[in-house]
């Protein structure tokens, strides 16, 4: 790709010297260096050409061999070379944006340190990066970029993940936290235990996804691609039609020198391959610009409830423990079932029964029923941790003292997970989750951008889904459901509801309903390869405002498209009016065009600095 870069650069100045040259110095060059230069010029044109017409394909660079064979024959030498100097800004203009995004990569990838501390017994050794295994216990002084995916053995440090997120606030990283390579440590140290390193890590994972999604071509794209072929056969066919009726070489000539649409040709995948490094930038992966035009037409959005408009992290707020028997028995029960899912329920359960001193042991049996609850079996016993619906259904009676504590819990909003030993509820654990601070904001601004309508699918009861729905202006919520019911309503609303219906979930226990919507949002993928994957658009932080400046993004970078197709057809009918009116010959014909195919392609690069505002800066 350099190669490509040095060729067409150096064949650009040399084009351009001779054209400014001889008016500088007032006289003219040979023929024969105008001869070799457009020869020189017109082989890659003509190789691409014959190669797309193998592949039953009309491309713009047909129209530019046709319109180079008929200056070589009038003897238009200095048509010729405008003609290639335009094209070979064109062909410059298209490695640089594949070369753009090799540069985004490489950026990406610098931040990936060269030597790593690894400790070993009680000795420190600095080896390369490629060196580190999986399992190797990193040292991560303050100051240092760490090198590996991994979790937080020991230490407290302050990280900017700035890198990774787009958010420069630092997030304070301590012992059980997930870290990830390429992220700063302003200060702290840290020993992590490396769990994933090299092509495994998060950093690679995204940068690939990064060049991926600039090769998917988005409708735009295709019906550029598409309106070239229909463009360049109806131009030979008029420019062989002047020819006959007008026997005039020198006006056909004309007319295929400004009508050449290089410009557009570059200029529309520029714009999308900008937009989707924009948004790379701002923590956020658009998988391919198709991903783009459908976040600038979404006009229905559905939703799960915790870790997209909840924060993700229960906190329990009360434990009910209506045995007699031992606390510890209790506590340690309690963690054995929570201790084996990585719900965020059991996260919560399980840090909450170690902060009461208590050992997290593993279970003889375990067996999750996605949305519902867990079983587990050990010492020759069997117990349910999960919704009273699950526990019930396993044959456990609430008293009605225990049916008042699950009433009282409900009506304060609270989550319930219940503990169930036999045929008896043995205790409830009560959970709250905050709502994010800007998710009201973030609707609010969907519904200024086109959204039509919100939709809340949640496993949570109804008093807590209908809490959260009024606090951030839900339209339609629905409780208490299992995964294939959230599926089966994606469905339904989609057959219900003609347009742009997409989905914001976790990438994990959403993807199902996720790979439904037609456009599929994944928050804090950071920590999840399966939410990676799964999504068209992933958040790399877990944040609300991502979702309106995508869609932004998307507004934008479509705008800019019809922009430049306004601005190739109104320069294209201007030139066109001048050649028919006798005005312009071929020469200027050639630099017209060559002038004004920037337009539009300098247009396309405007994506890189056009404001996208954000609803947190201004709540």
């Amino acid at each position: 790709m350099r190669r490509k870069i040095v060729w067409e650069s150096s064949l650009i100045a040399a084009l351009g010297i001779s054209l400014t040259i001889p008016w500088y110095a007032k006289a003219a060059w040979n023929t024969e260096v105008f001869i070799v230069l457009s020869f020189l010029g017109v082989i890659p044109v003509a190789i691409s050409a014959v190669r797309a017409l193998v592949k039953r394909k009309v491309t713009i660079d047909l129209l530019a061999s046709v319109a180079l064979g008929f200056a070589f024959i009038a003897g238009e030498w200095y048509s010729a070379v405008f003609i290639n100097l335009m094209l070979a800004f064109a062909r410059l203009f298209d490695a640089w944006t594949e070369e753009r995004v090799k540069r985004i990569l490489s950026q990406m990838m610098k931040y990936l340190p060269e030597k790593v501390k690894i400790k070993k017994g009680e000795d420190v050794a600095e080896i390369p990066l490629s060196a580190v295994r999986e399992g190797d216990l990193v040292v991560v002084e303050a100051g240092d970029r760490i090198p590996v995916d991994g979790t937080v053995v020991s230490g407290q440090a302050s990280i900017n993940e700035a890198n990774l997120t787009g958010e420069s606030e630092l997030v304070i990283k301590k012992e059980g936290d997930m870290v990830y390579s390429s992220t700063l440590n302003e200060g702290g140290s840290l020993y992590v235990k490396a769990e994933k390193v090299g092509s495994d890590s998060r950093l690679v994972k995204m940068a690939a996804l990064v060049e991926e999604a600039s090769r998917r071509k988005a409708r735009g794209e295709r019906v550029a691609d598409k309106f070239s072929e229909w463009y360049v056969i109806s131009m030979l066919v008029f420019a062989l039609a002047g020819y006959v009726f007008m026997s005039n070489r020198q006006m056909v000539l004309a007319i295929l020198l400004v009508v050449c649409a290089d410009d557009i040709a570059v200029a529309v995948p520029l714009t999308f391959t900008v937009a989707i490094a924009r948004g790379a930038r701002m923590g956020m992966i658009l998988k391919g610009s198709e991903v783009i035009e459908k976040m600038s037409k979404l006009k229905f959005v559905v939703t799960d409830k915790t870790g997209t408009l909840t924060m993700g992290k229960p906190r329990v707020v009360e434990v009910r423990d209506w045995e007699k028997g031992s606390k510890k028995e209790f506590w340690r029960i309690l963690g054995m079932a929570a201790g084996s899912s990585h719900h965020p329920v059991s996260r919560a359960i399980t840090e909450y029964v170690q902060k009461q001193g208590e050992e997290i042991l593993a279970p003889q049996e375990f067996q999750e029923a996605a949305g519902e609850g867990i079983e587990v079996k050990g010492e020759g016993k069997t117990w349910w941790l999960g919704k009273i619906d699950y526990l019930t259904k396993k044959g456990i009676k609430l008293n009605a003292e225990q049916e008042k504590a699950v009433a009282e819990a409900r009506d304060k909003g609270y989550g319930l997970s219940a503990l169930g030993e036999g045929k008896k509820l043995r205790g409830l654990v009560e959970l709250e989750d905050a709502v994010r601070p800007h998710a009201k904001k973030v609707i609010e601004e969907t519904r200024r951008l086109g959204v039509a309508k919100w939709w809340m699918l949640t496993g949570d009861n109804e008093r807590v889904a209908a809490q959260v729905a009024r606090e951030v202006g839900i339209d339609e919520y629905h409780a208490n459901l299992l995964p294939e019911q959230k599926i089966a309503w994606i469905d339904r609303i989609k057959k219900e509801n003609p347009g742009m219906v997409g989905m914001i979930g976790d990438g994990v226990n959403d993807a199902a309903a996720l790979a439904l919507a037609d456009v599929s949002m994944a928050m804090g993928v950071i920590g999840s390869d399966a939410a990676i994957e799964a999504a068209d658009v992933a958040l790399i932080k877990d944040s609300l405002v991502r979702i309106p400046q995508a869609m932004t993004l998307g507004k934008k970078a479509l705008g800019i498209v019809r922009q430049e197709f306004v601005i190739w057809g109104v320069t294209n009918a201007v030139g066109l009016g001048l050649v028919l009116s006798g005005v312009m010959g071929p020469s200027w014909a050639a630099a017209y065009n060559f002038l004004t195919d920037f337009f539009p392609i300098l247009n396309a690069l405007r994506l890189s600095g056009v404001r996208i505002d954000s609803v947190a800066k201004r709540a």
